[in-house]
């Protein structure tokens, strides 16, 4: 009766034993088991971010693959130079360097040309204007001889002598005449009585002093000067007021 009380509080007490154990093993294996889920979402967040990864290198190598082709078929589309068609471009190109070249020498050539014409014809006409130089020179010893001639002449013996009067008269026409046909060719008598005395045309011959008269004026002409277009022929030849303070 003992004997089979006491076997029955012992598997009374390994059932409990074995309740106990089982529930604390089941307490136990709880917490690995949640780490091992926290664990498998991390590696599956990393192996997400590796495939974006991936993906994007994907994409920009099919994007610098595309590009690539593109750049290909652009330069296949390009048609090729055939050496005729580069040949004739080259000298095409020598051509339009001889042109501007030619331009150049031609711009050149007239401006040398405008100038060669302005300076012909300035000389031209200088040669015209001064051809009578030395003609009129020689011309001006008979107007001086004319000059002489009727100044020598009185006025008494023109009215006792009506034939020097005539005579006197028709040299001073011929003077008069002489003088005129000068003057269409450009040579012009100077006239310096009474001027202030210019060096550039008159001639001092000598000075006297004048009260009455300006120091350094013209008060008498012993020859008469002329210019052949606007240039001195021969000076006048002049005196001159003599300045007191001298």
């Amino acid at each position: 009766m003992q004997r089979a009380l006491l076997q029955s509080v012992r598997r009374t007490i390994q059932t409990r034993a074995s309740v106990t154990s089982s529930v604390f093993r089941s307490s136990v294996c709880v917490p690995p088991r949640q780490q091992f889920i926290r664990f498998n979402s991390t590696n599956a967040e990393a192996k997400n971010g590796a495939e974006s990864a991936s993906t994007a290198n994907e994409q920009a190598e099919q994007k610098s693959t595309r590009e690539a082709e593109n750049d290909n078929q652009a330069e296949a589309a390009e048609p090729t130079e055939s050496p005729e068609v580069k040949e004739l471009r080259e000298k095409l190109e020598k051509k339009d360097k001889d042109l501007a070249l030619m331009k150049n020498h031609y711009a050149k050539a007239k401006a040398d040309f405008i100038s060669l014409q302005e300076t012909t014809k300035k000389e031209v006409q200088k040669a015209k204007d001064f051809a009578l130089q030395k003609l009129a020179k020689d011309l001006l010893e008979s107007i001086d001889n004319f000059n002489f001639a009727l100044d020598h002449v009185k006025d008494e013996t023109l009215k006792a002598n009506e034939e020097v009067k005539n005579l006197y008269e028709g040299v001073d026409m011929t003077r008069n005449v002489f003088e005129k046909t000068l003057q269409r060719h450009g040579i012009e008598k100077i006239e310096p009585l009474g001027e202030k005395f210019d060096p550039n045309l008159h001639e001092a011959t000598f000075e006297i002093a004048q009260p009455d008269k300006e120091p350094g004026s013209v008060f008498f002409v012993q020859q008469s000067g002329y210019t052949l277009n606007n240039r001195v022929l021969r000076p006048a030849k002049v005196g001159v007021v003599k300045s007191e303070d001298k």
